[in-house]
């Protein structure tokens, strides 16, 4: 039997390099660490400039207190901090940064130089660290505050640099971490710089709308609405989108404590609860949650890089959030209602800026921006109520097409509104069945025959002795993606005479660079005029120009990443939706297609298309067995 190795201890080379593996996991993480110190320093302002995705350069400077020139190989040196004394520190934890490893992680595995004035020194000092050690020291020049380089981060290192991801991807990273600390602290001014381009320069003292406009796009931004939610010494506050405005990812979901960017399961579960009902399985709402506890009643050293965290009553979080969340989503206006108590005056600074708060409710220019609904099926276009089947007779006459079906004349489109003609009354699910809706006809070659249609929603099939429900929508979902993924990889398109104009934000434009070519597969032709405008000269064959731009909008605004995605979108906003009324040819048509159509039993976001009962089924719910 081999003898075991001797335990010794470890060089402090080695030392440093294992902690920067858990604080310092790429650039993005090492702009965190830097711009949170100088948060602690008290700066008011910080540029941060970035080279070749942070592997070539990261540079961090602030305004804050400095360091002191004996203090500054100290800062250097791991567990070395000024932030805690003894034990008692750490239940009490005020400070971003407290455990005295960022910089020498940083300087472990990179080329590392900080130069700083303390506040009242004469001059500056400068420290260079190579590999963990110290390599010079001495006079240098700046101003004020600190000034920090990270040059050729994990040179030295390359089984972590192997796994960064392309420049453009940690560019978006660092800027995201940066976009995260900024939206925390208003009091303070921001500026980032990639290869040498200003991407943007943040003001202190904005409002939470404004510093989000500089990130978000604007149709997400103003379908925000503010809440500001204090309960048993919690408070929640911040901004919560419309669900009309969701999308297919949960990163533009931003959770906070006591200032701090965070991520944590209850938090986001408590978000979700409040939108229950409002969205479907796969979509996530835009938040932005800062959530305000004692500080003895949260631990925030879970993890080195202080991204979880532990609540002492997790029931009271899960309230706070919920109450708030909801205080949003209930009250059109923005206003506090009664599902949370108001902060008591002059504790809490109101929340500014946005749809209903005072900022806004003041502003001449704040019109109606503010009015999103909180739920799709209030606030659904009246062109859908109107138009009973202006994106049904798409349907027929050219998926079906597609498809290599046979399109059915409607015979109730003459004097119905559905030729372009003045519309029906509005339908309503309490009014009575008109004369086709519940006519039996058989489906050709199916074995099914349909009953007839319920509530203007759901189409009843009987087939043999089993009785069937089919959601209309999501049948017609169903559908339209099995026609776009057969014809629309061809990138057809219906050149546009006048070309469309599209003014860009900043986030939209880098979308539609990633976005490009999954849109041009489908028949989008655009082109960039200027960093700040797209036009848009041809569209697909199925789609009005105006419809065209509706969707573009919303894939600029992030609501689907990726070809597939975007057609999932495309065929929820073509299909007919529920409480439209369908002759019986028309329900016909339909659902003769979507028998044929692939994966048909779920709409394209996951729900079902269908409900069965066999008569065993139905035996057990009128109690017979």
């Amino acid at each position: 039997m081999s003898a075991l190795p001797e335990i010794r201890v470890l060089p402090p080379g080695l030392k440093n390099q294992i902690a920067a593996g858990e604080v310092v996991e790429r650039p993005a993480s090492v702009v965190k660490e830097l711009v949170e110190n100088g948060l602690d320093a008290g700066a008011t302002r910080i540029d941060v400039t970035v080279e070749q995705g942070g592997r070539a350069l990261l540079v961090v400077q602030d305004n804050g207190a400095g360091i002191p020139t004996d203090q500054l190989e100290l800062a250097v040196t791991r567990h070395a901090t000024s932030k805690i004394r003894d034990f008692r520190d750490l239940s009490d934890i005020g400070s971003f940064g407290f455990r005295g490893e960022a910089l020498p992680s940083i300087a472990s595995v990179s080329r590392f130089t900080m130069t700083s004035r303390a506040r009242g020194a004469d001059e500056a000092s400068q420290i260079e660290v190579r590999a963990g050690e110290v390599a010079s020291k001495g006079p240098a020049a700046l101003a004020s505050g600190t000034r920090v380089e990270v040059r050729d981060l994990f040179a030295a290192t390359p089984a972590r640099l192997k796994f960064l991801k392309t420049e453009s991807t940690e560019n978006r990273r660092c800027q995201d971490v940066l976009m995260r600390v900024a939206l925390a602290h208003l009091e303070t001014g921001f500026s980032l710089t990639v290869g040498g381009r200003e991407l943007f320069r943040l003001p202190p003292g904005q409002t939470l709308a404004d510093r989000l406009a500089a990130f978000w796009p604007p149709a997400v931004c103003q379908g925000l609405k503010p809440f500001d939610c204090a309960r048993d010494g919690y408070r929640a506050h911040g901004a919560a989108g419309s669900p009309s405005t969701a999308q297919g990812r949960g990163d533009r979901i931003l959770l906070y404590v006591n200032g701090r960017p965070v991520q944590d399961k209850l938090m986001l579960s408590a978000v979700r609860q409040a939108y229950k009902g409002m969205l479907l399985s796969r979509e996530y709402p835009q938040m932005v949650l800062f959530l305000d506890v004692p500080r003895d009643e949260v631990d925030v050293n879970v993890h080195p890089a202080k991204l979880e965290v532990r609540f002492i009553d997790e029931r009271r979080v899960f309230s706070a959030i919920r109450s708030g969340v909801l205080q949003a989503l209930s009250d059109p206006d923005g206003i506090i209602g009664s599902s949370c108590a108001a902060p008591e005056p002059g504790r809490f600074p109101a929340p500014s800026g946005f749809p209903g708060s005072p900022a806004y409710r003041e502003s001449p220019s704040s019109g109606s921006a503010g009015s999103a609904g909180s739920s799709r099926s209030a606030h659904r276009p009246a062109a859908f109520q109107d138009a009973k089947f202006s994106t049904y007779r798409a349907f027929t006459e050219d998926q079906t097409r597609a498809l290599d079906l046979p399109v059915t004349p409607s015979a109730a489109e003459a004097g119905s509104g559905l030729s372009g003609g003045p519309a029906g009354p509005e339908p309503s699910m309490a009014r009575e069945p008109g004369p086709d809706a519940l006519r039996p006809a058989t489906l050709s070659g199916s074995g099914y025959t349909y009953l007839g249609q319920i509530a203007d929603t759901y189409l009843v099939l009987r087939r043999g002795a089993d009785l069937e429900l089919v959601d209309q929508h999501a049948a017609h979902e169903r559908v339209l993606l099995a026609a776009m993924r057969e014809q629309r990889k061809k990138g057809d398109s219906q050149p546009l005479a006048l070309a469309l104009e599209l003014p860009l934000h900043p986030s939209e434009a880098e979308v539609l660079a990633d976005l490009r070519e999954d849109l041009r597969a489908m028949g989008f032709v655009i082109e960039m005029d200027g960093p700040a405008k797209a036009l848009v000269r041809g569209i697909p064959p199925t789609l009005e120009t105006g419809e065209a731009r509706e969707y573009l909008k919303d894939a600029l605004a992030e609501k689907a990443r990726g070809l597939d995605d975007l057609w999932t979108m495309m065929a929820c906003k073509t299909a007919i939706k529920a409480n439209q009324p369908l002759a019986v040819d028309e329900a016909l048509a339909l659902l003769e297609t979507w028998l044929k159509t692939p994966e048909r039993e779920f709409c394209p976001h996951g729900r079902p298309v269908v409900l069965r009962w066999t008569p065993n089924d139905l035996e057990k719910l009128f109690k017979r067995k």
